[in-house]
């Protein structure tokens, strides 16, 4: 429900003042959309909400963003491209039929970018596939994914952040409840795979002789968040703990190491350290973020120049989580996002594809797919 704005509206703002729940306070006003409160939730907010304007408040209206047509354009055919490369069984995989677990949801979260859900919107049916296929590689454990999958913690944190986001939008009651407890198993096996200095590694700490890596942690961190998002309990511990492990990976100059052992500070994980931190609630506030921050402003940009060259390697990787940081500047987005659009819509392939040869055409496809539709405000996760 929308009277014009969100955020700004004197009605939204009334009820929440009605309500007095800071929770709501805080991740509410930060969005577009209502997908982080239960559909319970949702009916008695929209209730004391239509209460309100009937009683005389009058609603500031926003004014509306205008829609780069390329970029539409271009976010539409990546979305074809997905839509088409779905696996009958709903997965979709990497180079070499890798990373199924992690594949699947990576392009799940593109199409909910869009605005689909699994009951509603053009991709519906290929969402709810796409839910389907994880729930079904969900473990007794709580490991969303195969135990034999050396990376399986990407896949996990990646699961648990789409899932998350659908869990809010879907109607069948059934699956609903199917949902909610993998996510309740699947936050129990994260905290038990983090490793004693706080991370995570490509595998769990038991698995992994406690080895842990930077890309592995963001991933937890970002699930976990949307996962509390999305009301399933979240242990304030295990973010604590992950937060100190990124401050324990942080070098002199603001750039966060590979890993706690060492291996330089680099570009692409500190802007991901950043986005994550950000989920767990820190937008700026603590000396490490605004460390990290300075460090991305001279390595990547505006300095940097890591939009048309990729001297650091992981160029999309890089940006799918730098742009979720940018996007929060209110002021810097519309330069940055000005700047990376030209490079993503000149690259894009006849198919609507982006290449990556490492990886994978469908990797890079669905983190750019996100990036161009991130303003669209659907996921809290990615929300200001």
């Amino acid at each position: 429900m929308n009277c014009g704005c969100v955020r700004n509206c004197d009605c939204f703002q009334t009820v929440l003042h009605i309500f007095q729940i800071d929770e709501w306070k805080h991740d509410v006003t930060r969005s577009n959309d209502m997908r982080s409160f239960s559909v319970p939730q949702r009916s008695l907010f929209f209730l004391a909400l239509i209460v309100v304007m009937m009683a005389g408040q009058r609603p500031v209206a926003a004014a509306p963003i205008p829609k780069d047509p390329h970029v539409e354009r271009a976010a539409a055919r990546s979305l074809e491209y997905l839509a088409r490369e779905q696996r009958r069984q709903g997965y979709w995989e990497a180079n070499s039929g890798q990373y199924r677990v992690a594949m699947t949801a990576l392009c799940g979260i593109a199409l909910l970018t869009e605005g689909s859900t699994t009951t509603r919107g053009k991709y519906a049916r290929n969402v709810s596939r796409a839910v389907d296929f994880l729930l079904d590689t969900a473990q007794p454990n709580g490991l969303i994914g195969y135990v034999d999958d050396y990376h399986y913690t990407y896949g996990h944190g990646f699961s648990m952040l789409f899932l998350s986001e659908v869990f809010g939008e879907e109607e069948d009651e059934e699956r609903r409840k199917q949902i909610k407890v993998v996510l309740e198993k699947a936050v129990r096996f994260s905290g038990e795979a983090q490793t004693t200095r706080g991370g995570w590694g490509y595998v769990s700490a038991r698995d992994g002789n406690d080895f842990d890596e930077g890309s592995t942690c963001v991933t937890q961190v970002q699930g976990l968040r949307a996962c509390r998002n999305a009301g399933i309990s979240v242990p304030r511990e295990v973010i604590d703990r992950a937060k100190q492990y990124i401050h324990d990976c942080l070098s002199n100059d603001g750039g966060v190491q590979y890993s706690i052992r060492g291996g330089g500070p680099r570009a692409p994980i500190t802007a991901a350290a950043v986005a994550s931190l950000y989920s767990a609630g820190d937008y700026g506030e603590s000396d490490d973020v605004r460390k990290m921050l300075e460090y991305c402003k001279s390595n990547i940009w505006p300095q940097g120049g890591a939009i048309k060259a990729n001297g650091f390697g992981h160029w999309h990787y890089l940006h799918y989580y730098y742009a979720q940081v940018m996007y929060r500047d209110v002021e810097l987005w519309p330069k940055y996002f000005g700047e990376l659009k030209q490079v993503l819509i000149a690259t894009q392939n006849a198919d609507g594809s982006w290449q990556d040869a490492q990886v994978g055409n469908i990797y890079v496809t669905a983190i750019n797919a996100t990036i161009l539709q991130i303003d669209r405000g659907y996921l809290p996760t990615y929300q200001r």
